[in-house]
C-alpha cells in the first residue's frame, strides 16, 4: 500500500493538518476519534492516559485508516493526513509544521493555562514556521464542563492535579480568545462524539478556502464554504437519583429473642413449683400458639382467700364501677405509689377476661383486673395449676405492677419451658437449652405441634423439613398479629391521635423500634402510663406505621398522607420506612406525571417537608425535578422561587438544565447565524449582478 496514492488521484485534494497543543488536553484522542473511529469512556480516558503521539504511518500500515481519510467537503473529494505532535514546549516541531495546510490548535476545557498558552507560546510558534497556514481553535473535553467533578477526580490517574469548578472555561472565553486571534472556534469531546467531524471538516474548509486563493485556476474549489458555524452542545439530560432502601432496621439488641431474655413490659409470669420465675408477652404467646390464645381470653371468676369462687356484693360492684371510671389515673397511681390497700380495694370488679380492648367484651385500655380474680385451670389443660392477677416485681424496672401469674405443674421443668417459650418468640429451636424429648414433652402439653413436630424431625434425622415448618410458623403468626392489631386484642397502650386513639402492644413495639425502647425503658411519663399523646398524626398513618413494625410490611392505601408518614417515620427514626415513603411519594408524582398532570407545585411543597424532616433522598429528587424543568418552575412560581433557601438557590444555579451556559451559546449562536445568513445574502445579490455582462451600476447606486 502507497500512501502516496492519493496525491496522485486527480480532483483529490490532499489536506495535512498538523494538531498542536498542550499535553494531555486530548490531541492524540481527538486524532483517534477522527482516524480510527475509537471510542472510550470518560473514566477510561481520565485513568489510562499516557501521553502519546499517534505515528503518522497508520496511513501506510492500516487500510482502515487509509478509508477513512477520505471524505467529500463542499463536493470537493479530499484526503486527510492528520499529524500528531508532543506537547512540551522545548520540541522541535519544525518537521511538522512542514508543508501544513492547516494547523489545529487545541486546548483543555478544564485547564486555564492550556488557554493561556495559546497565545503565549503555540500562536507565535505557528506564524514563525508557517505564517500563512490557516488555524482552527478546539476547545477539547467538553464533556468535562458537565461531569461530576468530584467522581472524574476520583477516577483519574494518581498524584494527578485535582480539577476545580473554577478551572472550566466557559464557551464565551474561547470565543473572544478566537475573535482577538481571527480564527474559527469549535469545541469537541471524545466521550460524547460530539464536534470531532465539525473541527476537521471545517479545518478541511480552512485549508482549501487558502488553496483556492493560490490556485485560482481549480473550479472545483469555487463551492468550498468558509469555516462554518458549530451548533451548541446540549449536555445530556442527567438521570434522576434512585431512591436506595436502606437494610432492614436492627434495633439495639431488642429483637423478640432479646425480649425474651429481658422482658421489658412483661405482662405474665409463669411461676414453677421449685420457685423459679419465667416472664414473658402475652402477644407474643398468643399469636405463636392457640393454647395461650384461649388462656388469655379466659373469664375470671373472683377468689377468696383459699382460691375458692367467691360471689361480688353489690357494694364491690358499686365500688369498683365507679372507681373504673378514673382508669388510667388510678392505674398511674397504683403503678407509681404501690399501694398495695389501695389495690385490695379493687377486689370487686365484674367479672373479665385478659383482653383488653378492640374485643367486642373487652374492658378499656388500661383497666387492669385487680388482685383477688383467677381461675383453677387443673381440668383446664394439662401442665396448669391455676392462673391470677397478682402484684408482682416488674424485672427490669423494678416496679410493682399486676401482672398475670400462671402456676405450673410439677413436671414442667424450667430449662425446657424456656426453649419452648423462645420458640414462641422467635420460631427457631434452641437446642443448648435442654434436651430433645423434655422439650417434646412440654411442647406436646402446651400443644405447640410446631414445635413438637420440629424435634420429632431432629429425632429421625430429618430437620431438613424443618425450614418448611418455621415458615409457616410465621406466616400463621404474622396473620394472627394483622387480626390484634386490627381487633386491638392484648394491646397494653392506647396512642391518642388526632383523630381517635389506636390500641397497641408494648412488646411488638419495643422488639422493631429503638424510639418505642427508649420511650418504654426510661424514665419517661409514657413507661407507667397507659396511655401515648402523638399529636400531629392521623389513626390511619399510625396504624401504617404499626403494620411496618409488627410484620415488616409497608401498605400504603389511598387514604394515606405521604407527607405525613414521612414525618411521623422521621419523628420514630425509623430510617428503612422513611425510605419506603420516598420511594411511593416519588411513584405517586411519576404516576401523575405521566397522565399529564402539573405537579411543580406539589414538588415545591414536598422539598420543603423533606428538607426539613430530613427526607434527604426525596430532597434530592425533588431538587432534581426543579433543575431539570427550572424554567417552567420559575414562570408559574417565581415568588416560591424567589424565596428559595440560598443553598436551593446554589443548588439550581450549578445544576439546573439546560445549563446557563448552553443558553447562551445557543443565544449567540442564532445572532450569529442570522448575522452570517444576511453576508450571505448580500453576497449572493453582488454576485447574481455581476453575472450580466453590460450590466452597469446606476448613479444612484454609485452615490
Amino acid at each position: 500500500m502507497d500512501i502516496d496514492l492519493d496525491y496522485e488521484r486527480p480532483n483529490v485534494e490532499t489536506i495535512k493538518c498538523v494538531v498542536v497543543g498542550d499535553n494531555a488536553v486530548g490531541k492524540t484522542r481527538l486524532i483517534c476519534a477522527r482516524a480510527c473511529n475509537a471510542t472510550l469512556t470518560q473514566y477510561q480516558l481520565l485513568a489510562t492516559h499516557v501521553p502519546t503521539v499517534w505515528a503518522i504511518d497508520q496511513y501506510r500500515v492500516c487500510q482502515e485508516v487509509l478509508e477513512r481519510s477520505r471524505d467529500v467537503v463542499d463536493e470537493v473529494s479530499v484526503s486527510l493526513r492528520l499529524w500528531d505532535t508532543f506537547g512540551d514546549h522545548h520540541k522541535d516541531r519544525r518537521f511538522a509544521y512542514g508543508r501544513s495546510d492547516v494547523v489545529v490548535l487545541c486546548f483543555s476545557l478544564a485547564n486555564p493555562y492550556s488557554l493561556r498558552h495559546v497565545k503565549t507560546m503555540w500562536l507565535p510558534e505557528i506564524k514563525h514556521f508557517c505564517p500563512r497556514t490557516p488555524v482552527v481553535l478546539v476547545g477539547c473535553q467538553l464533556d468535562l464542563r458537565y461531569a461530576d467533578l468530584d467522581a472524574v477526580n476520583r477516577a483519574r490517574r494518581p498524584l494527578a492535579k485535582p480539577i476545580k469548578p473554577t478551572d472550566i472555561l466557559s464557551p464565551e472565553i474561547g470565543h473572544e480568545v478566537a475573535k482577538e486571534l481571527g480564527i474559527p472556534y469549535y469545541e469537541t469531546s471524545v466521550v460524547a462524539q460530539f464536534g470531532v467531524k465539525d473541527v476537521f471538516d471545517n479545518a478541511i474548509r480552512a485549508a482549501l478556502i487558502s488553496r483556492r486563493h493560490l490556485q485560482f485556476w481549480k473550479s472545483h474549489l469555487k463551492k468550498v464554504q468558509r469555516p462554518l458555524l458549530q451548533a451548541p452542545f446540549l449536555p445530556p439530560k442527567p438521570p434522576p437519583p434512585i431512591i436506595q432502601l436502606p437494610d432492614p432496621p436492627q434495633n439495639s439488641g431488642q429483637g423478640p429473642a432479646a425480649l425474651f431474655s429481658t422482658p421489658l413490659c412483661a405482662d405474665v409470669m409463669f411461676q414453677l413449683q421449685d420457685g423459679q420465675k419465667i416472664f414473658a408477652h402475652k402477644v407474643y404467646l398468643a399469636t405463636a400458639c392457640s393454647k395461650f390464645y384461649d388462656l388469655f381470653t379466659l373469664e375470671l371468676i373472683l377468689l377468696d382467700v383459699e382460691g375458692e369462687k367467691q360471689e361480688p356484693t353489690e357494694h364491690d360492684l358499686f365500688r369498683v364501677s365507679s372507681e373504673a371510671v378514673a382508669g388510667p389515673s388510678w392505674t398511674r397511681s397504683m403503678m407509681a405509689d404501690c399501694n398495695h390497700e389501695a389495690l385490695i380495694g379493687q377486689l370487686g370488679n365484674p367479672p373479665c377476661s385478659f383482653r383488653t380492648c378492640g374485643d367486642v367484651d373487652a374492658a378499656p385500655v388500661g383497666e387492669i383486673s385487680p388482685l383477688g380474680w383467677g381461675r383453677k385451670l387443673e381440668e383446664w389443660g394439662r401442665g396448669f395449676i391455676d392462673v391470677q392477677m397478682n402484684i408482682v416485681e416488674d424485672p427490669v424496672t423494678q416496679r410493682k405492677r399486676p401482672m398475670l401469674v400462671v402456676r405450673m405443674d410439677s413436671f414442667i421443668q424450667v430449662e425446657p419451658l424456656r426453649a419452648v417459650l423462645e420458640y414462641l418468640y422467635t420460631g427457631h429451636l434452641n437446642q443448648c437449652r435442654a434436651e430433645l424429648m423434655q422439650i417434646a414433652t412440654i411442647a406436646e402439653a402446651l400443644e405447640v405441634f410446631d414445635l413438637r413436630m420440629m424435634v420429632s424431625n431432629l429425632l429421625n434425622k430429618e430437620g431438613f423439613m424443618n425450614p418448611e415448618i418455621t415458615k409457616a410458623f410465621h406466616v400463621r403468626r404474622a396473620n394472627r398479629i394483622r387480626e390484634c392489631l386490627n381487633r386491638g386484642l392484648f394491646s397494653d397502650v392506647l396512642f391518642t391521635v388526632d383523630d381517635g386513639s389506636v390500641p397497641a402492644h408494648k412488646p411488638l413495639l419495643i422488639a422493631s423500634c429503638d424510639w418505642m425502647v427508649a420511650l418504654f425503658r426510661g424514665s419517661f411519663r409514657e413507661s407507667f402510663t397507659p396511655g401515648v399523646s402523638l399529636p400531629g398524626t392521623s389513626s390511619s398513618c399510625l396504624r401504617a406505621v404499626l403494620e411496618y413494625l409488627y410484620l415488616g410490611h409497608f401498605c400504603p392505601g389511598p387514604q394515606l398522607g405521604s407527607m405525613e408518614l414521612l414525618v411521623l417515620s422521621n419523628r420514630l427514626c425509623l430510617p428503612h420506612l422513611q425510605a419506603l415513603t420516598e420511594q411511593h411519594t416519588v411513584d405517586e408524582l411519576l404516576a401523575c406525571y405521566v397522565q399529564g398532570m402539573d405537579i411543580d407545585g406539589q414538588v415545591l411543597v414536598y422539598l420543603e417537608i423533606a428538607q426539613f424532616h430530613n427526607a434527604k433522598q426525596l430532597a434530592d429528587w425533588c431538587l432534581h425535578y426543579i433543575c431539570t424543568n427550572y424554567n417552567a418552575v420559575c414562570r408559574k412560581f417565581p415568588r416560591e422561587m424567589k424565596y428559595m433557601s440560598p443553598e436551593n438557590k446554589s443548588h439550581f444555579e450549578r445544576f439546573r438544565w439546560p445549563p446557563v451556559w448552553y443558553l447562551k451559546e445557543e443565544d449567540r449562536y442564532l445572532r450569529c447565524k442570522k448575522e452570517r445568513e444576511k453576508e450571505e445574502e448580500l453576497i449572493r445579490k453582488q454576485h447574481s449582478k455581476n453575472k450580466w455582462c453590460f450590466w452597469r451600476p446606476s448613479s444612484s447606486s454609485i452615490s
